[in-house]
């Protein structure tokens, strides 16, 4: 059964609060722009809501990937250079690579064991008319992914596996294989402050005293807490794996149960499709700050070199739209736009929806609903401080 008007509108509601509360600006600024596919504001920042502007914006044009405003730009600027996100060429399609292939089929199938348990560990109040704040359940979800992740390869009996494992190992100063006995809790609180740190470091206006240097600190203690043999590359995954798990599945969670989605939760061949609808709809990272490495185009509108881009990944693939529904989705062409598209694609997106999909078919049985909600004022992506969910009577 597809979910009425009212029960639409009531989970729209919900999720506008995560901007509303955390980032009223933000909202108001996309908001108010959001007519034309681009939208140049000032001499030098183009606003890009588009779908075809936006895709080719990220597979088309140039973009410099450490410029200041830009994700690579805030990590150069806390100390974590040489990650994903600032790298240029043969590092950054390998890194990337290397990490695609960790999150694999193969990979997702390693990382299902340890979140699984997790999630019946977390989730068993449920039953017993308990209730459940899936704010930290995402934490701790997130954070041993992530050390699973990290961990090095271990050496399969053909000697591929070990193969694999030194040849990742002396790539570019040790890649992302460490031993990291980190607590996921805390590694996953860890990742939140940093991410949060570097985003007050680069909010437009004017300088923020001591917020440089507070992203530094908290990039630091990340690293610390990480280990021995971490690197940038390392500390940067956990801020993405971490700060995009815990604001996508809660707020995904919230629009399942206002909207009235439990059936299609519980049905396993509708289940990956609404998966992706959630993901489009919530769209964790909303807005992809780049800028523009060359002259071009965007959407018919002239691009000049060191033009800032403001591309809104929730207004490109429609999450102010349609909402979301897994009997008639959107698609994946225009679904997993809210991941990036061509070479800046997220290589963690498969992840993002085998684990959403996995929280709906462990809470389908419960058709929880939503008791208490507090926004997050201080994360650096648009989510929830506390979601409290009790199974329905």
């Amino acid at each position: 059964m597809t979910a009425d008007p009212q029960t639409r509108a009531k989970a729209r509601r919900r999720d506008r609060r995560v901007y509303l509360r955390g980032h009223p600006l933000l909202f108001a600024l996309l908001a108010a722009t959001r007519g034309r596919p681009v939208r140049r504001l000032g001499r030098g920042t183009l606003l890009v809501h588009g779908t075809e502007a936006y895709r080719e914006a990220l597979t088309r044009l140039p973009l410099d990937r450490t410029a200041p405003g830009t994700t690579g730009g805030a990590a150069r600027a806390a100390r974590v250079e040489g990650v994903f996100f600032d790298q240029e060429g043969a590092d950054h399609r390998t890194d990337r690579r290397e990490l695609a292939e960790r999150l694999g089929a193969a990979g997702i199938r390693e990382l299902r064991a340890v979140w699984h348990p997790l999630l019946l560990r977390r989730l068993a109040p449920l039953p017993l008319g308990g209730s459940v704040d899936l704010v930290p359940l995402a934490r701790e979800l997130a954070g041993a992914v992530v050390c699973a992740l990290l961990r090095p390869e271990p050496a399969s009996g053909d000697g591929q596996g070990q193969s694999r494992s030194r040849s990742h190992s002396h790539s570019h100063s040790e890649g992302t294989a460490i031993r990291t006995g980190a607590d996921p809790l805390a590694l996953a609180e860890a990742a939140a402050e940093a991410a949060a740190a570097s985003v007050r470091s680069h909010l437009p206006g004017p300088p923020r005293p001591g917020a440089a240097a507070a992203a530094i600190r908290a990039a630091e203690r990340l690293r610390a807490l990480l280990g021995p043999g971490a690197d940038a590359r390392a500390a940067m995954v956990a801020v993405a794996a971490v700060n995009t798990t815990v604001a996508a599945l809660p707020r995904a969670v919230a629009w399942c149960a206002d909207a009235g989605l439990w059936d299609q939760a519980a049905d396993p061949e509708l289940r990956p499709a609404l998966a992706d609808e959630l993901l489009r709809v919530t769209a964790a990272s909303p807005l992809l700050p780049r800028v523009a490495a060359a002259a071009g185009s965007v959407g018919g509108c002239p691009v000049r070199p060191g033009d800032r881009l403001l591309l809104v990944a929730r207004h490109a693939a429609g999450a102010h739209l349609r909402d979301p529904d897994g009997r008639c989705p959107a698609g994946p062409a225009l679904s997993r736009l809210v991941f990036g598209a061509g070479p800046h694609a997220c290589p963690g997106a498969r992840l993002a929806r085998e684990q959403l999909a996995d929280v709906l078919a462990a809470l389908a049985p419960h058709r929880p609903v939503v008791t208490r909600a507090r926004v997050d004022r201080r994360a650096a992506l648009p989510g929830w401080r506390s979601l409290v969910v009790k199974a329905a009577a």
